[in-house]
């Protein structure tokens, strides 16, 4: 038997506190829903991956740093990016900081500017990801099971990211 008392939940006469943040399946929600703070262990996470990467890899080539970062540090900032996308400035800069400090490293480019030194390495910023990422999560929603293009459904709308796109 469940029942609230005062903020805490009482099921079966242990009481259960409530918690400002819950960890599901890795992403951290706060009960505000900001996700200010998965966007920082996110960034935390790539950022030891890199000193790692940093400190035990002698090469600085594209042909050695570029799969180690598509490997081990882009899941980090990607994971789950649908649901705890970075909602403000700060965090899509705190992130993306991360991926120009990864760049930088190659030798090579270290005198490009961070937009050239993507378009040499044949990649996107992050957010033009995950803006790639929602458009084929909505391609996606409205081909629907049977395969085809179905637009009447949300009303000859959908919501993208952080915007909505009409198709009619």
């Amino acid at each position: 038997m469940l029942s609230l008392l005062a903020g805490k939940s009482v099921l079966k006469a242990e009481c259960v506190e409530s918690s400002p943040e819950e960890k599901d399946l890795g992403v951290l929600i706060d009960e505000k829903l900001n996700m200010s703070r998965q966007c920082v262990l996110a960034a935390q996470k790539a950022s030891c991956i890199l000193g790692c990467i940093k400190n035990s890899v002698a090469s600085r080539s594209r042909e050695v740093i570029l799969p180690l970062y598509s490997a081990l540090m882009r899941p980090h900032l990607e994971y789950c990016v649908q649901l705890w996308g970075p909602q403000y400035k700060k965090d899509m800069e705190l992130l993306e900081r991360v991926q120009r400090r990864t760049m930088k490293m190659i030798r090579g480019l270290e005198h490009l500017s961070c937009e050239d030194r993507l378009r040499q390495l044949e990649l996107f910023n992050l957010e033009k990801r995950r803006l790639w990422e929602d458009l084929i999560v909505a391609f996606w929603y409205l081909k629907g099971p049977t395969g085809k293009l179905e637009r009447d459904c949300l009303s000859g709308s959908v919501v993208i990211g952080q915007g909505v796109m009409g198709l009619n």
